[in-house]
């Protein structure tokens, strides 16, 4: 599967722009702030039916206008062409379509065009809280499990419910037993199911990761990502009825698997307290294709690769070693974006794939030879 063509209409800081892809790897060029993550954000857009970077839709048309629209075709075994667009028009509801069919739930859509996208903010998964981390589980595994997501959203209402008891009970100083225990099953029936999906994951994604951390460091450094839940420790029933108590003190839910984390190391220490910028992009990056390589695997095609502005603060062997990696047969198409021509220049020269590079000046594109 590729992107063969892409089309934008009033998206962001572009009026009009049209781009036909290499079905390998694509380079875009140009200063900051000129639009080439708008680019991939469209791409982004045409997989998970909304931006990557801005949730509020009507925010994305350009200026003063009226609407935007995405529209993109997409090859699918080499043959098989599908039309996929988006239209926003200003203060009405979101259009997606297939083919010119429209989507009931846009929910529907996703996991047809599998993307994984490497951006600076993924650091955040390294500096941000255990929530990050948690959302980079789900949001692997929604993908390709749609009970999974059912029972993650069900979770996360039986938590409030049995959270919005506890804080009533606190309130009018008083306590039901029976009521609180209906949420606690719940709870506790939905969170052992994700428990038990999230604690497969990561020993299969865990392998992964080790592998493209060491092709991406070089064999380098000894690293590991561990999976960290209450639930590793005991029983949830009987953990949770031992929190009882001091639930009713913070009229929170204090266990479960809202409190799971995933751990990062590197040479047995914190790798946010003792890795180096470079170290922290690299387990990053590897993170990353860890999951497009298990996407692979799950839905039996290529993912699409979107990587914007990662090779800052890398170093130039680290650099080579991701581009050798993704211009190999084992990954699919690939979008770029660098502000540094001549490095670009220096990648191409390097690589045995069929490339394009695309110029971005502001609101224009233009494909350039190099």
């Amino acid at each position: 599967m590729y992107l063969e063509k892409l089309t934008l209409t009033n998206f962001k800081n572009y009026f009009s722009a049209n781009m036909l892809f290499s079905e390998k790897i694509n380079f875009f060029s140009g200063d900051n702030g000129v639009g080439k993550t708008n680019i991939l954000d469209a791409i982004y857009y045409l997989a998970f039916t909304k931006s990557a970077l801005n949730p509020q839709d009507n925010l994305n048309i350009n200026h003063n206008e009226e609407f935007f629209l995405i529209k993109g075709d997409f090859i699918f075994n080499n043959e098989r062409k599908e039309s996929v667009s988006c239209l926003q028009k200003r203060n009405l509801r979101k259009e997606f379509k297939r083919n010119k069919n429209e989507y009931d739930r846009l929910s529907e859509h996703i996991g047809m065009i599998p993307l994984v996208m490497v951006s600076p903010y993924d650091t955040n998964l390294v500096h941000f809280g255990s929530d990050e981390r948690r959302k980079f589980i789900d949001g692997v595994i929604s993908q390709f499990d749609k009970n999974y997501l059912d029972n993650l959203l069900n979770y996360t209402k039986a938590v409030a419910q049995r959270n919005a008891l506890l804080k009533s009970f606190a309130l009018t100083r008083t306590f039901n037993k029976h009521t609180l225990e209906v949420w606690s099953e719940k709870v506790i029936a939905l969170g052992n199911m994700l428990y038990q999906v999230r604690r497969h994951f990561i020993e299969d994604f865990t392998i992964l990761f080790n592998e493209f951390y060491a092709q991406v460091s070089d064999k380098k450094e000894d690293v590991s990502l561990i999976y960290d839940s209450q639930l590793n420790h005991g029983d949830f029933e009987k953990l949770l009825h031992d929190s009882l108590d001091k639930d009713k003190i913070t009229q929170y839910t204090n266990v479960g698997v809202h409190k799971d984390d995933i751990v990062f190391n590197i040479k047995n220490l914190p790798l946010k307290k003792f890795g180096s910028q470079g170290q922290q992009k690299s387990y990053v990056i590897a993170i990353k294709l860890a999951q497009f390589e298990y996407i692979k695997r799950i839905k039996g095609y290529k993912p699409i690769l979107l990587f914007d502005d990662i090779f800052d603060k890398l170093d130039n062997n680290r650099v080579e070693q991701i581009i050798k990696m993704v211009s190999e047969n084992n990954f699919g198409q690939v979008f770029i974006t660098d502000t540094q021509p001549e490095r670009i220049k220096h990648v191409v020269k390097e690589i045995n794939a069929g490339y394009k590079v695309f110029g971005i000046t502001d609101g224009e594109v233009n494909e350039i030879v190099i």
